[in-house]
């Protein structure tokens, strides 16, 4: 009974350790998220700043996992090569090991005063950015507390016979105890956990040096497996290449040491006296060493996964171009039709994001604003592979004409995807921010909304005309509609500040949530008004330099 009682103990100090990180991972991605996917997306052009940059943001993160899942993202939608990609990976699995050794130390002291700071921050609702930080302390103080509890239990029961019974029984077999280990930690999904626990239970004893490296490599090998596990549900092979490249490095890698495991054990225990801090030292030195084997041989090793995982297209896939035919470019005129006509297809996800969030609005569906956010991922994609496209034309080859058709794609695929940059990112959390307060339009307002909205599409759709026709009379009256926007946003202005002088701080919430709106949909309309109407107007010579009139006049 005792024993029981134990092991419900120690898997509830685990399931907090795993509860603090998780913490400590939302709140450092829901504060510098962006900010940590460009530094990623930055280090992805230069092989060893990668590996550094990647030990940097997943020891932020506080999970390999979640930096592998966006340089997977990365990976996957062709915007960086597989070498720099899987030179991340070797820099992630760095980067856990710079999280066990700060939490080797004994630092559980500051676990309170790490939650009560997290608690004042946390209750700061006025500022996004201290509520997340707010998070990311309590993450710290949860983990801390449920260290210092699992060594307290493990004194406790160290000398159980039934606990070193067990230990003593799958000890005498190292490559059992590498599976047990790898087991453990794709169940809890977090190395740092199963590590720090293989610390304490070496640093009491309970264990020998042999059966914690092994365990120490289980749990390398281990947090690999669940990427792959996820990437099993991807349709294309391509897509599988960096988690399973980096499954196969540490497989190798574990291969390699639990064949020389004796001797490492040895020379462990020769170095270091404290058997908890010889773990954590070998967890460190594993990862850097098969960082430096495997460096070098980035660009044999990618050609590998690219002959294992072969690329397949997926004719259903919305983000894979269907005109951009490579053979056309040796004929400019008809490779900028297909490309023309590639653009196109922006437009018809940017409205399909359009009556998303219209329906958002409308009826409050969460899983639409979710459904809807993902498209910009397809926008991305397509933009992307078009601006490629355009760029490996041969320029001397085209006329004037041609030219000024090629910065008209260009333009225009540039403001679709912006536009859905500003759905994704304004419009759509802002909608998603209603729901979450229960706040709710007048009547007349959601229908104001509605209306924009529906607006919107129509210009887009306007748009798309103008862009294959470029009709100087359509362009101007597609550039009017700047006038209609601007008007509704004045006057939503000046409502929103009358309810503010009444004093009538309930509408005034949701007035302000109604300008702002208002604001995503002026930008949105921009970007639509200057990827078709703006180019043509300006070749005619009808775009005015500014708006601000000459002295005088």
């Amino acid at each position: 009974m005792a024993m029981s009682v134990a092991l419900v103990g120690l898997a509830g100090a685990i399931a907090l350790l795993l509860w603090g990180t998780h913490m400590v991972q939302t709140g450092v991605q829901r504060a510098f998220g962006p900010r940590l996917r460009s530094a990623l997306g930055h280090a992805l052009r230069n092989r060893l700043r990668a590996v550094l940059v990647g030990a940097g943001v997943t020891a932020v993160l506080q999970s390999s996992t979640a930096t592998g899942l966006m340089v997977t993202g990365f990976a996957a939608s062709g915007l960086v090569e597989l070498v720099p990609a899987l030179a991340v990976m070797l820099g992630a699995n760095i980067g856990t090991t710079l999280i066990v050794q700060l939490l080797s130390f004994d630092v559980a002291a500051f676990a309170p005063a790490l939650v009560l700071i997290g608690l004042i921050l946390f209750r700061r609702d006025a500022s996004p950015l201290l509520h997340d930080l707010g998070r990311v302390f309590i993450g710290l103080g949860l983990m801390l507390m449920a260290l210092h509890q699992m060594l307290g239990m493990l004194a406790t029961y160290e000398d159980a016979p039934g606990l070193r019974a067990l230990l003593g029984a799958i000890a005498s077999v190292p490559l059992l105890d590498l599976l047990l280990a790898a087991i453990v930690t794709w169940a809890v999904h977090s190395s740092v956990a199963v590590v720090l626990l293989v610390m304490s239970l070496a640093a009491r004893g309970i264990i020998p040096m042999e059966t914690a490296i092994a365990f120490t490599l289980g749990a390398n090998l281990g947090t690999a497996i669940n990427p792959v596990i996820e990437g099993v549900t991807s349709q294309d092979p391509a897509a599988r290449r960096l988690p399973v490249g980096n499954l196969l490095i540490r497989t190798i890698g574990a291969g390699i040491a639990l064949m020389a495991l004796p001797w490492l054990a040895r020379l462990a225990e020769t170095i270091i006296a404290d058997p908890g801090r010889a773990v954590a030292d070998f967890h460190t030195l594993f990862n850097l060493a098969l960082a430096a084997l495997f460096f070098p041989l980035l660009t044999p090793f990618s050609r590998l996964l690219r002959w294992l995982l072969p690329a397949r297209a997926d004719p259903a896939d919305p983000a894979r171009p269907l005109y951009l035919d490579r053979s056309a470019r040796e004929t400019p005129i008809v490779a900028l039709g297909g490309a023309a006509r590639e653009a196109l297809r922006l437009a018809d996800v940017l409205e399909e994001m359009l009556r998303g969030a219209r329906d958002a609005l409308s009826k409050g569906d969460r899983k639409q604003i979710g459904e809807t956010r993902r498209l910009d991922d397809v926008l991305d994609s397509l933009n992307t592979a078009i601006k490629a496209y355009l760029t490996s034309i041969d320029t001397e080859e085209l006329g004037e004409a041609d030219h000024r058709r090629l910065h008209a794609i260009l333009a225009f695929a540039m403001n679709m995807e912006q536009a859905g940059d500003v759905v994704d990112l304004n419009l759509l959390p802002h909608a998603a921010k209603r729901l979450k307060r229960g706040l709710a339009f007048s009547s007349h307002g959601e229908a104001e909304l509605i209306a924009l909205l529906d607006r919107l599409i129509a210009n887009l759709r306007a748009a798309a005309s103008l862009f294959m026709t470029e009709d100087p009379r359509a362009a101007r009256l597609l550039a009017a509609e700047k006038v209609a926007f601007r008007e509704a946003e004045g006057v939503a202005t000046e409502a929103h500040f009358a309810r503010l002088r009444a004093g009538r701080l309930d509408s005034a919430q949701t007035s302000a949530l109604h300008l702002d709106l208002l604001r995503d949909m002026k930008l949105i309309n921009s970007h639509i008004i200057a990827a078709a109407a703006y180019p043509v107007l300006e070749r005619n010579g009808e775009l005015l330099p500014s708006r601000i009139a000459a002295p005088g006049a």
